[in-house]
């Protein structure tokens, strides 16, 4: 999940919330929406291999 934040950059999320927080784990945060979704494709890959 990528979200636009107030300073115009991009937070990749994770799909689940964490248990122990409620919240979304943050995955990293980028320049452009480009490299957000390059980096989201990235960590789907490395999750079933």
């Amino acid at each position: 999940m990528i979200r636009k934040l107030p300073d115009g950059r991009y937070r990749l999320y994770s799909r689940k919330k964490n248990p122990a927080t409620g919240k979304r784990r943050s995955l990293g945060t980028f320049r452009s929406r480009k490299a957000a979704e390059q980096h989201e494709r990235a960590v789907q890959y490395f999750k079933r291999h």
